[in-house]
């Protein structure tokens, strides 16, 4: 009996500490259970906060499998004409199955320079410029060609002596500001001795061929018309104001203002209101964002020469998508540029 007894002591005793084991190892098992689900939805959150700025789901999907990878210095993301560049590219992208890395330059040269020398870093497969200063970039795409990575310039292009741009893509600017000018000649037909003031920025190379196509315009076909002023306010909207304000201090009987972007004839249009100008001085501006045609469509603005940033990003892809396939692009790829008036706001 004490035999028997101790054999089922042996076996409780037994039996109790393996079922303590398997309460550890499934213990164990709910916790590794748990700490993969925790880790999943961190690594989610994680890429959804990226700032990597992908193409969207296919393209993310494209990279792992060895997709090409594009990085995007961008002169001033918070304008409306690169957000609808960049839209183009992002389309674009998706739909070849590229990465886009975007990054915005903040009108800063040496924040590029930067950006430029982390793509390299990072192996991108190749590079899209918006310079901000045309001539100092040529430094950045020195480096980049060394690294032998194919440089694309979008919209502004580089004056550098320095580096070698595969392919510039931009509105054909000297048309365009044929068009503006054209728009000038219209606002100011039958008006006696009639002056305009341009506010400038002449340090970018598209405001030069915009600036360069008014100009001609005006002396072809309303030659009466005098530019009594060419003032630069950066492209900035609150200088092109406080600039619009001078010149109609110096120019009282001033006829129109020729805002070389449409942050530079909104800012102007501002001055114009606040000293009661408004219908006397004619405002023409370049891109027709969407602000600008709501100004053109109430009146207080005459119109825009309009630009297609969609058309301009999409062509960058598509010039970068066959260099990849061993294909030349055209040096230069131009977008006819057109105007907009209240004729044509809905």
């Amino acid at each position: 009996m004490r035999n028997r007894a101790r054999c089922r002591h042996h076996r409780r005793s037994a039996a109790g500490p393996g079922r303590r084991r398997g309460e550890r190892i499934t213990l164990y098992s709910r916790k590794r259970i748990v700490l993969a689900l925790a880790l999943a939805v961190l690594g989610g959150c994680s890429s959804q906060g990226s700032d990597s700025a992908s193409s969207g789901s296919q393209a993310s999907a494209g990279a792992g499998a060895g997709s090409k990878v594009i990085g995007v210095s961008i002169q001033d993301r918070e304008a409306q004409f690169y957000q609808s560049m960049e839209a183009g590219m992002r389309e674009a992208a998706k739909r070849y199955g590229y990465t886009l890395h975007v990054v915005d330059a903040n009108r800063d040269n040496s924040k590029q320079q930067s950006q430029v020398e982390d793509f390299i870093s990072q192996k991108v497969d190749a590079i899209i410029l918006t310079p901000y200063d045309s001539t100092a970039i040529g430094s950045a795409i020195v480096e980049a060609n060394n690294a032998k990575i194919p440089v694309f310039t979008a919209d502004i292009a580089s004056t550098s002596k320095q580096g070698t741009v595969v392919a510039h893509i931009a509105s054909n600017n000297v048309q365009g500001g044929m068009e503006a000018g054209s728009l000038m000649c219209q606002a100011l037909k039958g008006e006696s001795a009639p002056t305009v003031a341009i506010i400038d920025e002449p340090e970018v190379t598209s405001v030069q061929d915009r600036v360069k196509g008014f100009k001609e315009e005006l002396a072809k076909t309303c030659p009466s018309v005098k530019v009594v002023a060419d003032v630069t306010a950066g492209g900035q909207r609150t200088k092109a104001s406080s600039v619009a304000d001078d010149l109609l201090q110096r120019h009282p009987n001033l006829s129109g203002i020729f805002g070389i972007n449409d942050d530079s004839a909104l800012g102007a249009m501002k001055s114009v209101e606040a000293a009661g100008k408004a219908g006397k001085v004619a405002i023409v501006g370049y891109d027709a964002t969407v602000e600008a045609r709501t100004a053109i469509k109430a009146g207080t603005m005459y119109g825009d020469a309009i630009q297609h940033p969609d058309q301009i990003g999409s062509l960058t892809i598509g010039a970068i998508h066959d260099y990849f396939n061993g294909k030349t692009p055209s040096p230069v790829i131009a977008v006819p540029v057109g105007t907009y008036t209240k004729a044509d706001a809905k």
